[in-house]
């Protein structure tokens, strides 16, 4: 792998392997995305990317199984002809199994100067993600458990978003955006982040990690809460919801089912349909800090425990609107349509209903909006 800045676009694709295994696939028995079908949509991922004439492509090495199907494939010509997809590079980096894999290849794909990230996995992954990309866009697709910061879309649509980016067929300040982020504080030294909620657990151990038990859920912090959400987020975003480019998040005060101001039955997790007491419910604006007054506990990131704390720990929350880049796939196929990208008139002077011809500059009447 070359060690230098890339001087023509490339694209880096990260897939999490372990994405959508933890425990709450078996307590509220929700779908499986296996590895072959990750593999798949790599596949499509560059058809898309090769038709928009993106050459390199820069990955995560693994031993799940994933780099190793995608090199075979590649080598045999399975999935379509080598030379109509970009040339892909797997990184030279340790691999370890662990969530430090995916620090250490996002922190690798920004050095080597890719265009854009596209992240295949759940919340969890592209919390991981946030914390290395820097200003580099990310396109991102959901295979995780609890979906509710990436996109389910289809892998080839996404791909085509990635290109446009990265090609600079379309213009980053008309078609990303910035995503709200908050930020954790423990004792003034460790510091995490969590691009959709944090919650603070009863639960004194990190253990399986997944966060799923009603009955320890005592405060939440949310960046944006939307009613069709699934997970943590889904509590807050079924009494009121906020939505992505809101200048504020929402902080809940839990309790028991039938105590405080109402209860709210939410979708904790895939399948699976819990009443959630309410206490209190505020608005927290950006750079505003919450302390959380508790003796002990878990905090969970995204849905799941990473930080343990005791009676002389001190943590600090607080929200703010600079987080990674964000790619609208809907807006960037929009303007590409703008730009005419995937048209090519073959025929000179051929007229539409208004008499205006493909190019002309009274009105575009080929099937897009006049403006």
């Amino acid at each position: 792998m070359k060690s230098m800045r890339q001087t023509k676009p490339s694209v880096g694709i990260l897939v999490n392997p372990a994405s959508g295994r933890d425990v709450r696939r078996l307590v509220a028995k929700a779908s499986v995305i296996q590895n072959t079908e990750k593999c798949n949509m790599v596949f499509r991922l560059l058809g898309a990317l090769g038709v928009l004439g993106v050459d390199e492509v820069f990955m995560m090495p693994d031993v799940a199984g994933v780099a190793c199907h995608i090199m075979h494939s590649i080598q045999h010509g399975r999935h379509g002809k080598p030379e109509a997809m970009p040339e892909v590079h797997f990184l030279e980096m340790p691999i370890e199994d662990s969530p430090v894999d995916t620090l250490r290849a996002i922190e690798l794909m920004v050095n080597l100067g890719v265009s854009v990230i596209v992240v295949m996995g759940g919340d969890g992954t592209h919390r991981l993600v946030a914390k290395n990309c820097g200003n580099v866009p990310l396109v991102t697709l959901s295979t995780g458990t609890n979906n509710a910061f990436p996109e389910i879309r289809e892998a080839t649509i996404a791909g085509l978003a990635a290109g446009l980016v990265a090609m600079e067929r379309v213009a980053i300040s008309d078609v990303c955006s910035r995503s709200k982020i908050l930020h954790v504080n423990k004792n003034g030294l460790r510091e995490d982040v969590a691009l959709v909620d944090m919650c603070h657990s009863s639960t004194s151990w990190v253990g399986t990690k997944a966060l799923w038990q009603a009955e320890s859920l005592k405060e939440l912090f949310v960046a944006f809460a939307e009613s069709d959400a699934v997970g943590l987020s889904s509590v807050a975003g079924l009494v009121r919801t906020v939505s992505r480019c809101s200048p504020y998040g929402l902080r809940l005060s839990l309790v028991p089912p039938g105590e405080g101001i109402m209860t709210v039955t939410a979708p904790i997790a895939p399948g699976l349909m819990v009443p959630v007491g309410i206490a209190s419910l505020k608005e927290i604006r950006r750079g505003e800090v919450q302390t959380i007054e508790a003796t002990s506990g878990t905090l969970a990131l995204d849905g799941e425990r990473e930080i343990e704390f005791g009676e002389n720990d001190t943590l600090k929350v607080w929200l703010e609107t600079n987080g990674p880049f964000i790619v609208n796939i809907s807006k960037a196929m929009d303007q590409a349509v703008k730009n005419r990208v995937f048209v090519n008139f073959q025929k000179q002077g051929l007229c539409f209903g208004n008499g205006t011809t493909p190019g002309s500059s009274h009105g575009e009447a080929y099937g897009g909006e006049t403006e």
